[in-house]
């Protein structure tokens, strides 16, 4: 049962806020915060698998990337990559299928991050293009697939989630 601390409701095992006066902006933003962090990676991700499709196409992406990277079959493995940043990515804002699509994702950012990104050391713009950046958003997506969609997605309203 929740108590409640200078008019806003503190769910049992979170600390009372040092300015009571918060605890209902607390309150009314607690669930926010999860749409918040899936529209953002969402989003980001949207941006690139978009511009796979506008800039060079996802053949090239398949035969330029994959392929010189060593990642066969390369064409198969660049549509998955393509849904993941394009329908997966729409997924995971809407909160649709979320834990599916964003442990998908996840294993797409472990490839890039250990295969990819790797062999350049941690920092990103240090080393041109470490592992930093694939393994933090890795990290946001994994969390997103344990969590799953949280209050405000469509697996909520749906009432069902995988």
């Amino acid at each position: 049962m929740d108590r409640y601390v200078g008019g806003g409701s503190v769910p049992p095992g979170e600390p009372r806020p040092l300015i009571p006066a918060l605890a209902p902006f607390y309150a009314w933003v607690r669930d926010l915060s999860w749409l918040l962090i899936r529209l953002t990676a969402g989003g980001i991700l949207l941006v690139h698998g978009w511009g796979k499709l506008m800039g060079p196409g996802v053949a090239a992406f398949a035969g330029g990337t994959l392929t010189r990277r060593g990642i066969e079959p390369s064409l198969p493995l660049a549509y998955v990559v393509f849904f993941n940043e394009t329908v997966g990515a729409v997924c995971l804002m809407l909160g649709l299928l979320t834990r599916v699509v964003a442990a998908m994702i996840a294993v797409e950012l472990a490839v890039i991050t250990f295969v990819v990104h790797w062999p350049n050391g941690f920092s990103w713009s240090a080393s041109g293009g470490g592992w930093e950046f694939p393994f933090f958003w890795g990290l946001i997506v994994f969390a997103i697939a344990l969590r799953g969609g949280g209050p405000y997605s469509l697996d909520r309203a749906l009432g069902r989630e995988i």
